[in-house]
């Protein structure tokens, strides 16, 4: 049991959500010491961290995948508001049931993330200046739609969102566990193998007998549903509609990806996204319950918030250089036991 356990270790220290855990890790134990154990481990608190931050954990995950072809979509976090304008103004304006809007707000999200799809791998449009540009078109849309903030959702909505489990186990943990298992399915699925061989290079996918294209516009879907569940989440958490929230998620999606351990092409995971949306959750979450501290232990002080996002931002970018440096070591060593490997085999040959 004990050797199982450790060839497990073993492997995982070489898989690419390593560093982003271990970063995850260090965010958490930071948090504990200056929030303390006691306010720390408490459901309440779990409760709130979680069901706040669900919308940006599952829009990274969905970023995740896209980043394993070498793709990328910056639109990501004004999808989010679409889905939630969607969501607000089908019951509220053309009197459709709550279910069926919420289900109409979902495959918009789909709809959207296939429309840059179709811009980038059909139209080979560049994927950064395609997005960025597709999310003013979006915003726009938004406001046309939701000219204003406005819209409620139904009390038992947002009340079982912001519930928990079997007394300790937050409820939208269930969202990020449920993508999580048909992720987990997914990767052992052709499709799985072909989405790491087209990220890695297109051409020899190619050569192999793998469509690139209709690799790359699968994993839009993929994206664009977890988008669309991140938007809904982002509904219930808000019990209301906005035209213009949540367009930061885009470019912190990317970051939160790398900081986990996410490289452009046929490296990384999912958990890669969920760890490094984790670190900077946390990270900031410690980071505002030390200003807090800091006002109340000196008498008379008084912090910028700019101040928060100096220290929360600084400690981001560290972590973004350890992974950096962590990722090109492990992609050596898993290059030099592919190389191992070879030799052997030829040695066996001879």
């Amino acid at each position: 049991m004990l050797e199982a356990c450790k060839r497990r270790w073993v492997s995982f220290r070489r898989q690419p959500a390593f560093t982003g855990f271990c970063l995850f890790l260090a965010a958490v134990a930071l948090n504990i010491i200056i929030q303390t154990p006691s306010k720390f481990f408490t459901v309440s608190n779990f409760r709130i961290l979680i069901s706040k931050n669900t919308p940006l954990i599952l829009t990274c995950m969905g970023q995740a995948v896209l980043m394993m072809c070498g793709l990328l979509d910056l639109s990501t976090g004004i999808q989010l508001a679409f889905v939630n304008v969607i969501a607000i103004m089908m019951p509220q304006e053309m009197g459709v049931p709550v279910a069926l809007g919420w289900f109409i707000a979902l495959l918009s999200g789909v709809v959207v993330s296939l429309f840059c799809g179709f811009c980038i791998v059909k139209l080979r449009l560049p994927s950064m200046l395609t997005t960025f540009s597709i999310t003013y078109i979006i915003k726009g849309v938004n406001v046309l739609i939701m000219s204003v903030p406005q819209g409620k959702v139904e009390r038992v909505i947002y009340r079982t969102y912001d519930s928990t489990l079997f007394g300790f186990f937050p409820f939208a943990a269930l969202v990020i566990l449920l993508v999580l298992l048909v992720w987990g399915y997914i990767k052992r699925t052709p499709f799985g193998k072909h989405i790491y061989a087209v990220g890695n290079n297109p051409r020899n996918a190619y050569a192999v007998g793998i469509d690139p294209e209709r690799v790359q516009m699968k994993a839009f879907i993929i994206k664009g549903f977890i988008v669309g569940l991140a938007g809904l989440c982002l509904t219930a958490s808000n019990a209301s509609g906005n035209p213009l929230q949540a367009e930061e998620y885009g470019i912190r999606s990317l970051s939160a990806c790398m900081l986990g351990g996410m490289n452009f092409g046929g490296w990384g995971t999912i958990s890669c996204g969920l760890f490094g949306a984790g670190f900077l959750v946390i990270v900031q979450n410690a980071v505002y319950y030390l200003f807090n501290f800091l006002t109340s232990a000196i008498p008379g002080l008084m912090i910028n918030p700019y101040w928060q996002n100096l220290v929360s931002d600084t400690i981001i970018f560290l972590g973004l250089l350890a992974t950096i440096i962590t990722a090109k070591a492990q992609r050596e060593t898993l290059k030099q036991g592919f190389i191992k490997q070879f030799k052997r085999g030829e040695k066996y040959v001879r």
